[in-house]
């Protein structure tokens, strides 16, 4: 298991990157709506987190949440709004109160988890009973792009780690030639 390098934080934010994923269309398909408590799991220097804090309005809140300091400090840097809240966290312990969010975001962290189903059980722990997640990864093939072929998460895989930490409803689809997407029932 390796964390994504903070010195390569620009391959995050790059424009190829946001051509693909389109973040913005990508989380209003996902349900994400204004007024809604959104949670950014891995939220890196604010890929999702921006777009979605536009989404969610003056009245919504993003919770931009991150294990490692450097990705949250790069994204405060970058004056995001005001209705961004910075949490450095730890995979097991998300400082947010049971159900307090609408829709949580796992992008590309998944394969990075020390303790996959605790962490997921910690994810489903801040969701709201009707709420929704939505894991983003890469699909598991060789390519120059993304993490090694031996640390990437099948995605029939990932159904099961969801189904095993008590999501219902997990509905797994392409997205792009690289990357699937999961939607999960708290």
């Amino acid at each position: 298991m390796h964390k994504f390098d903070p010195k390569k934080i620009d391959r995050l934010l790059s424009k190829e990157r946001e051509q693909e994923l389109d973040p913005e269309g990508l989380l209003r398909s996902c349900g994400l709506k204004e007024d809604d408590i959104f949670a950014d799991i891995g939220s890196g220097p604010g890929f999702f987190s921006i777009p979605a804090a536009r989404i969610v309005g003056p009245y919504g809140v993003v919770f931009a949440i991150d294990t490692q300091e450097e990705m949250l400090l790069h994204l405060r840097d970058a004056d995001p709004p005001q209705n961004i809240i910075l949490l450095k966290s730890d995979e097991e312990s998300i400082p947010l109160a049971d159900g307090e969010v609408d829709l949580a975001l796992i992008a590309f962290v998944l394969q990075e988890a020390a303790d996959t189903n605790s962490f997921l059980k910690e994810v489903r722990r801040i969701i709201r009973q009707e709420g929704t997640l939505v894991v983003i990864d890469w699909v598991k093939k060789a390519e120059e792009k993304g993490p090694p072929l031996e640390e990437r998460i099948d995605v029939a895989d990932a159904v099961s780690l969801l189904t095993m930490a008590g999501f219902c409803s997990v509905v797994p689809g392409p997205l792009t030639e690289s990357h699937y997407k999961i939607t999960a029932s708290r």
